[in-house]
Formats: structure tokens, C-alpha cells, sequence
């Protein structure tokens, strides 16, 4: 393992709602999924009870949480690392999101609504305005909000939260392609497809639109693996 010195900002408790232990496991997660943690980067306990001016317990609750994500490992007499990425886990958190994402835009393909239709068009000029403006993390939550309303529009509740919890170590993944600006131009460009087919209510081209978008990310994840292995476990 790493152990990385690098200190790490954390985003005030006061973000966050619920209880202490609850808040200090979001802000510690933001850190992990926005790579302020880098993969193999070691936790101290300490650093973090003194950013965040709280005692260990709840640090130690929060630990718990991130590790049956599986988002960091707990080593006995070594310490809590940031786990490093998992290409096994990412290609099956990809195939599971992939199956959810392709059903969803076939069935919403068939039952969309102008009202909806409206919200996707919406969406897609503010992803706009942040590709202009070269804000990647802007772009990042509206495309994430993007995917969220498709998911939404099959009126199945439970299915966003599905795909967010098979896709999460692909989200933290994804991070390390964000900063290519060429990316989140194509990604863009493949956003505008989707929406383009489902405006067209045909399930055929929101299905194809939808796997060629997703297929894009573990060609470029397989590509990072072989520049960055550091990044990556060699399991």
C-alpha cells in the first residue's frame, strides 16, 4: 500500500444532513469519488477527527460504511487506505448499469411526455454552458442529473438508486477522464443523441445512442489502467 502524506480537504459537516456519523461518511466519500483521496492514499484518523473538529467514534462509523462499499480497505496494524480501482468491479458495475440504463430508455422511449422531453432539452443547454465555460465538475452533475431524469421517467422508484450503487466505483473511475476536455465534448455529443432519440419516441435508437455513450467509458478506463497502473489493483 501507499501512504501518501498529502493532506486531503474535507467539506464541512454543515453540508450535509443526518447524524454525525452519517455526515462525516458523505464528506469523506465526496473526497473518495472527487479523487481528493487518490487510490492507495492512506486515512489517517487523526487528520480527519482534527479537520473536522469531531472525536473518533464517528470517523470510525464512517470507515465502516466506505469499506462494505467497498471504497477503502482496513488494514489491521497498518491503517485505512483509499482502495485503488478495481478494473473486475468496474467492468461488472458497467454491465449492470448498462443493462439498467438500456431498459429504462426503451421503455421511456414509448411513453415520454413533452413536459419531459422539455427537462432533457433543459439539461442539455446547461451541460452547454458548462462545456463553454470548461467547468468539468458543472458538467459532471448535470450529466449525472441527465441520467437520473431517464431513470425517473420510468416512474420504477427503486431503479435510480440501483444503478447509482452498481455504478460507484464506475463514478469514481470516471473521475480520472473528466479532465479531458475532447471527452466531455464527444460525451455531450453522445448525451444530445439520447435525447434526440427519445424525443423521436424510438426505443431501437435510444437503446443503440445509450450503448454506444456507456461503451465509451471502459474504452477509456482500459486505456488509464495501461498509463496509470499505480491507480489500479493488481488482483
Amino acid at each position: 500500500m501507499s501512504t501518501l502524506e498529502i493532506s486531503v480537504p474535507l467539506s464541512p459537516l454543515s453540508c450535509y444532513n443526518g447524524t454525525l456519523s452519517s455526515r462525516v461518511y458523505h464528506s469523506l466519500k465526496d473526497a473518495i469519488l472527487s479523487l481528493a483521496y487518490e487510490p492507495g492514499q492512506i486515512m489517517r484518523k487523526q487528520d480527519i477527527c482534527e479537520q473536522l473538529d469531531i472525536s473518533r467514534s464517528p470517523v470510525s462509523e464512517a470507515v465502516t460504511r466506505l469499506a462494505a462499499e467497498g471504497l477503502v480497505d482496513v488494514i489491521p496494524q497498518a491503517g485505512t487506505f483509499v482502495a485503488r480501482f478495481s478494473m473486475a468491479e468496474i467492468r461488472e458495475g458497467a454491465f449492470l448499469r448498462e443493462a439498467l440504463e438500456i431498459a429504462a430508455v426503451e421503455r421511456v422511449a414509448k411513453t415520454i411526455n413533452d413536459d419531459q422531453v422539455k427537462l432533457l432539452q433543459r439539461n442539455l443547454r446547461v451541460q452547454q454552458a458548462f462545456v463553454d465555460d470548461l467547468d468539468v465538475q458543472g458538467f459532471y452533475q448535470l450529466d449525472s442529473e441527465m441520467h437520473n431524469l431517464i431513470l425517473g421517467f420510468t416512474n420504477y422508484r427503486r431503479l435510480a438508486v440501483m444503478a447509482q450503487t452498481s455504478w460507484l466505483q464506475v463514478n469514481r473511475a470516471r473521475q480520472l477522464i473528466l479532465p479531458n476536455q475532447d471527452r466531455v465534448a464527444e460525451t455531450l455529443a453522445e448525451h444530445k443523441a439520447i435525447v434526440s432519440a427519445l424525443q423521436a419516441r424510438d426505443p431501437a435508437a435510444a437503446r443503440q445512442a445509450t450503448k454506444k455513450h456507456l461503451g465509451q467509458l471502459l474504452f477509456h478506463l482500459e486505456a488509464i489502467e495501461l498509463d496509470r497502473p499505480e491507480l489500479f489493483d493488481k488482483k
